[in-house]
C-alpha cells in the first residue's frame, strides 16, 4: 500500500474515501452514489424511492438526514484521521417527492485540533432547488483509515 505520508491531499483523501466507502453499508444500502470527493469536500447523491417516503408522498426527514449526514461523513474523514460526528442539525428548506435525484454537497467551514465544522447542501438535481441545509460538528478518533509506512513512527 502507499505511504499516506508521500500521497498528495487529493489522493489521500480519494484513498479515505475508498476505504470508508467499502464498510458504508448503509449509504450503500440506500443507494447512495460517491460523487465527489477531495480535502474537506464530498458530494454524495441519492433517488428518493417510495420507501423513502412519508404519509404526505414528501420525502421523509430522516432520509434527507442521511443523504446529508453522508456527504459531512466523507467530507470530514479526507485526512486520514478517522472523524465522527459530534453534533449536526438540519434544516428542511422544501419537500423532496418520489423519483427525485438528490445531491447533498458538503464544505469543510473550519477544522482546528480535533474539531471540525462543516456545511451541507441538499438539492434537486432537475431545478437545482435547496431542499434542506444541514451543518454538521466533527471530532477526529485515534484512528486512521490507511496504515503508516513501515519504519513510519506515526
Amino acid at each position: 500500500m502507499d505511504d499516506p505520508a508521500a500521497m498528495t491531499p487529493a489522493d489521500l483523501a480519494q484513498a479515505c474515501a475508498r476505504a470508508m466507502w467499502r464498510n458504508d453499508h448503509a449509504s450503500q444500502g440506500l443507494g447512495m452514489e460517491l460523487v465527489h470527493v477531495a480535502p474537506g469536500e464530498a458530494t454524495v447523491a441519492m433517488t428518493l424511492t417510495r420507501a423513502m417516503t412519508n404519509g404526505q408522498g414528501n420525502a421523509h426527514g430522516g432520509f434527507l438526514f442521511a443523504l446529508a449526514d453522508s456527504a459531512f461523513a466523507f467530507a470530514c474523514n479526507t485526512y486520514n484521521q478517522m472523524t465522527v460526528a459530534q453534533h449536526c442539525s438540519v434544516t428542511y428548506v422544501a419537500p423532496g417527492r418520489l423519483g427525485d435525484r438528490l445531491t447533498a454537497t458538503a464544505r469543510e467551514v473550519t477544522r482546528k485540533g480535533r474539531s471540525g465544522i462543516y456545511d451541507v447542501r441538499v438539492t434537486r438535481d432537475d431545478d437545482g432547488a435547496t431542499i434542506a441545509e444541514f451543518r454538521g460538528h466533527s471530532r477526529t478518533i485515534d484512528r486512521t483509515f490507511l496504515p503508516a509506512a513501515p519504519g513510519d513512527a506515526g
